[in-house]
């Protein structure tokens, strides 16, 4: 399910050397440089400067953590890979990872990681980009910036919109289609209780892990591996036991990555074998509630390990179980009658048009276009936004998970 290629040079940079390289560097940047331009003699080098300067913007890397380059893929003054910051094996603290792109001219190496805008730059023009990539790159620039409008549902019901209001995936849960799996953890951070509480945790069932949707996959470090979506979106998978090695392969929705395991081997710690899921979007870590996964959507709890999940009208709790029902389309939807068994069908945008039978409460629907007529409250709030299914019926977006609030396949 996912394509290999050998690369044509692989060069792996031990910590203690790149330890020493950065610091000699430190001392060689002439003053003004770009923060991206580093005039080091290596790709390696210079990719380990911006990894701990990176780090320390980002996540305020400390002394503990361990720079890891791993360039995959390299031609033409060219090169890519991965750049991880280690922490020690049962430590709270996780690994950081990026990928990145590098390029020499005139004897400075530019540095980009994912989610920074030279990244998405960088990308169209190298040749060690697969042809597959470059569109998923591209969404990677990190202009797509996150906004609060109205609240990421927490245990109070109310609604935080984040990803400019759209929380489509596409994606099902990180397990096999078609079975049960346990939410050991609702959202968390990547590294604990610190926000943005981005990732679950899941283990039983089969204890295999899958890609929550097709993209282009990447060996982080023994344990880990990152799949690359569209919309900006990637999705990290930790922990993990006999883990597919892949650069770049391709890789459809429910593709197998590995066993849920107790893997550290680039550190953090895991207290039974599960796999820890983590949402990305544009290079960083973003609020997982309220996006949905195999058709349940995500919500906080009052402290971080709890929350829920619902599907439909059923909410289940951390430490329950879920079945994995696959991705939500981008222009369908889950009904939630809000504590009812059903949801009516009428004959057009409001409830003065007949009645055109019922669809039950948790059924997928596809979404033919929208438009407006009478109102009503569900779960999410007041509307008069209606959906024309694809069965020609009509109902109240009020009773319906989209992941935006607002048409998701045009006007009517």
């Amino acid at each position: 399910m996912f394509g290999r290629r050998r690369p044509r040079t692989r060069w792996t940079a031990t910590s203690s050397v790149l330890a020493m390289l950065a610091g000699a560097l430190a001392l060689t940047v002439p003053a003004g440089a770009a923060a991206a331009d580093r005039p080091a003699a290596t790709p390696a080098a210079a990719v380990t400067e911006h990894l701990l300067e990176h780090g320390r913007t980002a996540i305020g890397a400390t002394a503990r953590d361990t720079p890891r380059v791993d360039i995959t893929r390299s031609a033409d003054g060219w090169a890519f890979g991965t750049a991880v910051l280690a922490t020690e094996p049962g430590s709270d603290r996780m690994p950081q990872g990026w990928l990145f792109l590098a390029e020499r001219e005139r004897g400075t190496w530019r540095v980009a990681f994912e989610g920074e805008e030279g990244f998405a730059e960088l990308s169209k023009r190298s040749p060690v980009v697969k042809a597959q990539e470059k569109p998923l790159f591209a969404q990677r620039d990190g202009k797509q910036k996150d906004t609060l409008d109205r609240g990421a549902p927490g245990a109070d019901g109310d609604v935080t919109v984040y990803s400019a209001g759209d929380y489509r995936t596409g994606m099902a849960l990180p397990t096999t289609i078609g079975a049960n799996t346990v939410m050991t953890s609702g959202p968390h951070g990547w590294s604990g209780s610190a926000a943005p509480w981005s990732s679950l945790d899941f283990a039983g069932g089969d204890e295999a892990v899958r890609a929550a949707r097709q993209g282009t996959a990447y060996t982080m470090c023994r344990g880990w591996i990152r799949v690359v979506h569209d919309r900006g979106y990637a999705t990290d998978y930790y922990h993990l036991w006999n883990n597919i090695n892949t650069n770049g392969g391709w890789v459809n929705t429910g593709a197998f990555l590995g066993s849920t395991g107790t893997d550290v081997t680039c550190g953090g710690a895991a207290y039974g074998r599960h796999v820890h899921f983590g949402l990305i979007q544009n290079g960083s870590y973003i609020p997982i509630a309220g996006h949905n996964l195999g058709k349940w959507v995500l919500y906080n709890g009052s402290a971080a390990y709890q929350g829920s999940a619902m599907h439909g009208s059923r909410r289940v709790y951390a430490g329950g179980t879920l079945y994995n029902y696959g991705a939500l389309g981008l222009t369908q939807a889950v009904i939630d009658a809000n504590g009812g068994t059903y949801v009516n069908k009428r004959s057009g945008p409001g409830t003065g048009y007949a009645s055109k039978g019922t669809v039950a409460d948790g059924a997928t629907v596809g979404i033919a276009c929208s438009r407006y007529g009478t109102s009503h409250t569900g779960r999410y709030g007041t509307t008069s936004l209606w959906n024309k299914l694809t069965d020609g019926t009509w109902v109240s977006d009020a009773y319906v998970w989209t992941g935006v609030n607002g048409p998701v396949n045009g006007w009517c």
